[in-house]
């Protein structure tokens, strides 16, 4: 049994819960952030409260006029709400850079701790370290092919709500550890059961893990790079261990701990990462307005979410614009961008468009397609997500490097 994060006792979940109800969330959601601007909410306040913005007084003559008794109330003022301003950036009439390359299949085959072991029925079954998952999956509508038997050997079951993110509870089948540890490369991170379906570590980004890898070691040079919607770290510490100098943003307090915990448990302590729990729109926004720029930018946007102080983040009203800022934060000599998305309504096509669209003129290649897991010793991939990729040219080198 693996020890509890903070140096405890381990603790274990026992077969099934005698009490039936759905767990508490024992650990973070994935993290969210928003675009919406707070001065729509302002504007509201104003207009119920017609005093002076600076908080001076109502209107004088306004105060002292005598209220009629008899006097019709006149209808409430309607609201104005101030509308969302994006900007309008011309491109070229035919995008000639950067290059463009798709559909892109990009397959993760599974590593030590991890294996995709079958699907089938609206379900997959998964190992997680020692354990065995059964977990919903909307994208498996064939059939099983390994035997029942196999399935009913699992040890935890999640039951709940369809979508990806909805609410549901784990049924523990054996007794198992609540936390455990799990390794991929030189990262060490735990594993938890969460009442969103998920353990703390989306398997298939093992893929655009080795990819950002490859990109930090081509460029030959220290990189900075940020992480946003950083969830539990390990597109921060995988790269922080190949010498880059990495800004992880998350807007979950819990995330960011696990986070941590995660670095701790890999022995890289000593690695430059920064830690901010952030919304991660508002954060994009400031880091333009100072001026900041980055050599690799990772994004891992959730379909929707809000962020700690109610912001509303919706992929794809949201998308764009954090994309246009993004563009503003990569240094002249940017080694990569690399956005992936699990809003399945989309297209690969509508994310690659979007980011020829940001990122027009630059040198370079935008690749597209889709991610997906390839079934141990089995003929079948199971798709999870879409992404969009830019890489700077071969011969990309800083001044002087």
């Amino acid at each position: 049994m693996s020890k509890s994060p903070k140096g405890g006792a381990p603790r274990t979940r026992n077969a099934q819960s005698k009490k039936g109800g759905a767990r508490k969330d024992n650990g973070p959601k994935r993290g969210f952030s928003a675009k919406r601007d707070t001065r729509d909410n302002r504007d509201q306040r104003e207009a119920r409260n017609p005093r002076d913005t600076r908080g001076g007084k109502k209107d004088s003559a306004a105060a002292t006029r005598p209220i009629r008794r008899d006097q019709t109330r006149s209808a409430p003022a309607t609201t104005v709400v101030e509308p969302i301003v994006r900007e309008h950036k011309p491109t070229s009439a035919r995008f000639t850079t950067p290059a463009s390359v798709l559909p892109v299949m990009v397959e993760m085959n599974g590593w030590d701790d991890y294996a995709l072991l079958d699907m089938g029925h609206g379900q997959k079954l998964e190992r997680y370290g020692r354990y065995k998952l059964i977990r919903p999956e909307a994208q498996a509508m064939g059939a099983p092919r390994l035997p029942e038997s196999e399935w009913k050997s699992a040890d935890a079951i999640f039951t709940g709500d369809v979508e990806e993110e909805g609410p549901g509870r784990w049924k523990f089948a054996n007794q198992v550890d609540e936390i455990w540890q799990m390794k991929y490369g030189p990262a060490t991170f735990n594993g938890q059961f969460m009442s969103f379906r998920h353990v703390g570590v989306f398997p298939e980004q093992a893929a655009h893990w080795d990819w950002v890898g490859e990109q930090i070691k081509k460029a030959d040079r220290p990189l900075k790079v940020l992480n946003l919607f950083g969830y539990t770290g390990m597109a921060s510490l995988l790269p922080a261990a190949l010498g880059a100098q990495v800004t992880h943003v998350d807007a979950s307090k819990k995330a960011i701990v696990w986070a941590r915990e995660n670095q701790e448990l890999s022995g890289l302590e000593d690695k430059p990462i920064r830690w901010i729990c952030d919304d991660a729109m508002k954060f994009v926004e400031r880091e333009v307005r100072r001026g900041n720029t980055y050599d690799g930018i990772i994004l891992d946007p959730p379909k929707y979410g809000r962020g700690p102080n109610g912001e509303v983040w919706d992929f794809f009203e949201s998308v764009p614009h954090m994309l246009a800022c993004v563009r503003k934060l990569l240094s002249p000599n940017a080694q990569f961008l690399l956005m992936s998305s699990y809003a399945i309504r989309a297209s690969f096509l509508s994310s690659h468009e979007l980011m020829r669209e940001c990122l027009d003129g630059l040198p370079g290649t935008i690749e597209s397609g889709e991610l997906a897991i390839r079934e141990l010793d089995g003929p079948r991939l199971l798709s999870t997500s879409l992404f969009s990729r830019w890489s700077a040219p071969e011969n990309n080198k800083a001044e002087g490097a």
